[in-house]
């Protein structure tokens, strides 16, 4: 059996140059979103990656912690979909290498961008739908899509992210947009203490109006 009582959070973050506006904004909200991650009941791994049209690891299975702060360096074009699929196969393999005992009961990938797909090489957004579509299905992972600048529904749906997990924030809400999300990574951790099965709790209709203005 996996340790219901760990949680592997997996943050695939833009860097690509048009996040250069909100660079403080996203940088703020994710020392927020790290310190509510700390205080949320169970233990909790980390792996930050970070993409333009090049994807670098910033770190990989670091305790929360042990976190430190974000430094964001915009840059290049949006290779959206080659992150997903390389994050998604790397996080795959290393968990699948590990004993059963030793794995996560909860794994979650929340992703945030504020552009479109642009510049993917080796990823259609096809292959990445399956991608996550098998890993939630076969595996229970939870996946999370926050976009700025776009339909982030109609984005996320069309990468197997759930439309109740998928969340569009205007370019000025970026820092709120990651307490929402982190807001609900906390519900969900509080709540699979005791219910394995427990959801990762949906975006109302009235935090959808508030991030979108």
């Amino acid at each position: 059996m996996t340790d219901q009582t760990l949680t592997h959070l997996y943050f695939l973050l833009d860097r690509s140059g048009s996040m250069q506006s909100i660079r403080s904004d996203i940088e703020g909200g994710f020392a927020a979103f790290v310190d509510e991650q700390r205080a949320a009941p169970g233990a909790c791994r980390v792996t930050l990656a970070q993409f333009d049209d090049h994807y670098d690891v910033v770190y990989s299975d670091r305790d929360v912690d042990d976190v430190t702060a974000l430094d964001l360096a915009p840059r290049g074009m949006t290779a959206l979909h080659d992150a997903i699929g390389r994050l998604v196969t790397d996080a795959g393999a290393r968990l699948a290498a590990l004993p059963e005992a030793e794995r996560p009961g909860t794994v979650i990938v929340a992703i945030m961008t504020d552009g479109l797909e642009n510049a993917s090489s080796e990823w259609t957004g096809v292959a990445v739908k399956s991608l996550v579509e098998q890993q939630t299905t076969q595996w229970g992972w939870q996946f999370m899509y926050l976009g700025a600048d776009q339909d982030a529904v109609e984005v996320g749906t069309s990468l197997g992210v759930p439309a109740a997990q998928s969340m569009t924030y205007a370019r000025g809400k970026g820092r709120e947009a990651m307490g929402k999300k982190s807001e609900k990574i906390r519900q969900m951790r509080a709540a699979r203490m005791t219910d394995a099965g427990a959801p990762m709790p949906a975006y109302t209709a009235q935090e959808r109006a508030d991030l979108a203005d």
